[in-house]
């Protein structure tokens, strides 16, 4: 088991370098932020100074190591458009995209396992197609315009909940929340539908597949032979079962729930990492863009190694191939 979680501990920081060199590589291609920071009455002394200051004058190698020198630590350096500390930065801008990922999440997952198990168990029933009709809206439609669609139907026409923002917030030390205000909880309904209906979808979807394999396999029909009611196999036996290459899914969409937020984000004008990234990229402000990228490849690592970690203990087979190799 130790072995286990050290290899897969090794392979999540490789990950992380690769897709440090890669992102970091690609912003050479975007642009000059000293274009950006300078006026148009700039001079060549004024640009190698602002050059020489930012580091910007040293090999790529130089440029690289010392970004992960210092974001071992913490540090990713000072905004070129804000001129304030990277992770200051981020820290203000992170409860927002949590909150929006975490409701989100806990939507997708609790409406995704609940109408799998149903489609399939009611599989004939009206409800039941109506149900699978109905999620081909969240897979084939795109994030952003299913939250115009949103927009359009609740704020404009209804007028019912807010189409931009977050609403009221209340400072906790230094996590700032809206789920403690009615404004704030208005502004989250939108958004958290948005970012979690294709998440939803693609679970329940999984959920309804899985759960028909197992109800066909032979140990179900024995359950039945032997007069169990069918509340206990579905849910006792076959639920249990159906979950565990699910897991591995919901962990992966977790993950992709952070870091599509940006879209949602974006639609909604929500405050978070997401819409920050997005104004960095205009601003060709390389520190955020790097420091946001190794956000969310750390976010999508550790989900994958808990998941990995999980699943090792709620598979039995996976222990029984390690004790057999061994």
């Amino acid at each position: 088991m130790l072995a286990f979680i050290i290899r897969r501990v090794l392979q999540s920081a490789l990950v992380l370098l690769i897709v440090g060199l890669t992102a970091f590589s690609m912003f050479r291609f975007i642009g000059d932020p000293i274009d950006n920071m300078l006026g148009q009455e700039r001079t060549a002394m004024d640009i190698e100074r602002l050059r020489e200051q930012l580091g910007l004058d040293q090999s790529f190698p130089v440029q690289y190591y010392r970004f992960l020198q210092e974001a071992a630590q913490g540090n990713f350096g000072v905004s070129y458009r804000q001129g304030r500390p990277v992770a200051e930065i981020l820290l203000e801008r992170a409860p927002a995209t949590l909150e929006l990922a975490a409701v989100s999440g806990i939507l997708a997952i609790a409406f995704g396992i609940a109408f799998g198990v149903f489609t399939a168990i009611r599989r004939k029933g009206f409800t039941a197609n109506f149900i699978m009709s109905a999620s081909l809206i969240g897979v084939s439609l795109p994030t952003f315009l299913i939250g115009i669609l949103l927009i359009y139907i609740f704020s404009v026409e209804l007028g019912w909940l807010p189409s931009f923002g977050r609403g009221e917030v209340v400072q906790i030390g230094n996590w700032s929340t809206g789920l403690l205000t009615s404004s704030g909880l208005k502004a989250l309904i939108l958004p958290s539908i948005t970012l979690g209906l294709y998440q939803m979808t693609l679970i329940m979807r999984l959920v309804r597949s899985e759960m028909l394999e197992v109800l066909r396999q032979d140990y179900i029909r024995f359950a039945r032979a032997r007069g169990l009611r069918e509340r206990a196999i579905n849910f006792r036996h076959a639920l249990k079962n159906t979950m565990v290459p699910v897991i591995t899914v919901i962990g992966l969409q977790l993950g992709a729930i952070i870091a599509f937020a940006i879209i949602t984000e974006t639609v909604f004008q929500w405050p978070g990492v997401g819409l920050l990234f997005i104004n960095a990229v205009q601003f060709v402000d390389i520190p955020v863009m790097a420091a946001y990228l190794m956000l969310i490849s750390v976010m999508f690592v550790a989900i994958n190694l808990i998941v990995d970690i999980l699943y090792f203990f709620i598979d039995p087979r996976l222990r029984v191939d390690r004790a057999g190799g061994h």
